[in-house]
């Protein structure tokens, strides 16, 4: 019997049917998965992951296009990004999702992408940064291509500011962080909002210290103790953070620290707990245990039932979904199209109506300062790394208060 033959336009039909349910959105991962942190960068791939997952799982984009995800190793090196960028390029992406490599590499990402959007028309690719605060980067070397995710460096610091105005036990402060452009950044904002929160503290020290690469911080401690400071300043992250943990708490010194997100990196917590002394206080969008945060803790819930590890920040989450809603708002996957749909975008997120400010591409994302303290049963209900310290609300900030101006001068295609 003589197969029968679908007219011609029913044919093109189911080839196009076909060739649209095939259609993907390529994104590039590019993070540290190896070094000393690895494990950030692991967590950081498995938030995107799982963002992606489910929103391809919910029909995907627009017209059901899905999302790809492509990873790449940054080695916290700008060279070896600017590698990975081109090797991403090359495979097809049109978004980067990046963050944890450091201000200093995220720049250099969303430099390269520049030059290369300007010498490729119609290849352009959009730079998603989820982590890296230096403010210059939607300030004075901010770029139509990249969007800024994550409150700022200065953001963290006006609410860590404003919570040290009502610390009347704050006397003496020392300025201790990593070598780098937000080390440097978060030394510098440190200095000039608490001076101005509160006048009367004095900084008695700053060093600086190469990141990644100090084994034994006793000789640190032993400058801020010799110093009489009580408190510090520091934007140290990853084993910067638990190796100087570990050594206050060896050399007896009780210290406050002041940190912009430390607190919620594999380790911290642990590392607060067997040190048996110190107060790292920390900002971010929320933290777990949080109180009267039922979306937040509904996807942290799902998050770990899937991945099985801990839920670290509603913003990596909320990266790719931010893409998603913009190619919707665009109805296209047009890199320049997109970026214009995500100026001034808001989108309904877990931590509520969330906008992203059109003139530098900062997300106006709100701040909750927390310590890491004991649990008590009622600041601190909830045990973290499989120890009895969590994390305790000292004060919450929303994304328009710490909002600051911006010295960008954006140059549009």
């Amino acid at each position: 019997m003589t197969p029968r033959l679908l007219p011609l336009a029913a044919a093109l039909a189911l080839c196009a049917i076909s060739t649209h349910a095939q259609e993907t959105f390529k994104i590039a991962y590019i993070d540290p998965l190896s070094g000393p942190f690895a494990n950030v960068g692991e967590l950081m791939l498995t938030h995107t992951q799982y963002a992606i997952e489910d929103i391809n799982a919910k029909g995907g984009l627009w017209k059901g296009t899905q999302l790809q995800l492509l990873q790449f190793d940054s080695k916290l090196s700008a060279q070896e990004s600017q590698s990975a960028l081109q090797a991403a390029i090359d495979q097809g992406a049109r978004a980067i999702v990046t963050g944890g490599s450091g201000s200093s590499v995220v720049t250099a990402l969303v430099q390269a992408a520049t030059r290369h959007n300007q010498r490729n028309p119609g290849k352009e690719v959009l730079v998603l940064n989820h982590s890296s605060i230096d403010p210059e980067l939607t300030g004075k070397a901010c770029s139509f291509w990249h969007f800024q995710f994550e409150a700022n460096t200065a953001m963290k610091m006006k609410a860590i500011a404003n919570y040290i105005k009502g610390q009347s036990d704050i006397q003496k402060m020392y300025l201790l962080n990593q070598d780098y452009a937000h080390g440097k950044q978060w030394a510098h904002y440190g200095r000039e909002l608490v001076t101005l929160a509160r006048p009367d503290i004095q900084f008695t020290g700053e060093t600086l210290h190469p990141i990644g690469r100090v084994k034994d911080f006793a000789p640190y401690v032993s400058k801020i103790k010799g110093s009489g400071a009580n408190s510090v300043i520091t934007g140290n992250w990853g084993q910067d953070m638990t190796l100087l943990l570990k050594a206050a708490g060896e050399a007896g010194h009780d210290l406050r620290y002041f940190n912009h997100s430390a607190g919620s990196v594999p380790g911290t917590v642990l590392a607060v707990s067997q040190a048996g002394m110190g107060q790292l206080t920390w900002v971010a969008e929320w933290h777990p245990g949080q109180a009267d945060a039922p979306k937040v803790d509904a996807l942290a819930t799902a998050y770990k039932a899937k991945t099985g590890k801990d839920f670290l920040a509603p913003r990596i989450d909320l990266t790719p979904r931010f893409l998603a809603a913009a190619i919707s708002k665009a109805q296209s996957t047009d890199p320049v199209k997109i970026a214009r749909a995500l100026e001034d975008l808001t989108v309904e997120t877990t931590l509520g109506p969330l906008r992203m400010r059109g003139e530098d591409h900062q997300l106006l994302l709100p701040q909750v300062v927390n310590t890491i303290a004991p649990v008590d049963g009622k600041a601190v209900k909830l045990g973290w790394e499989g120890t009895r310290y969590g994390f305790r609300t000292d004060a919450a900030y929303s994304g328009n208060e710490l909002a600051q101006g911006t010295e960008c001068k954006m140059k549009r295609p």
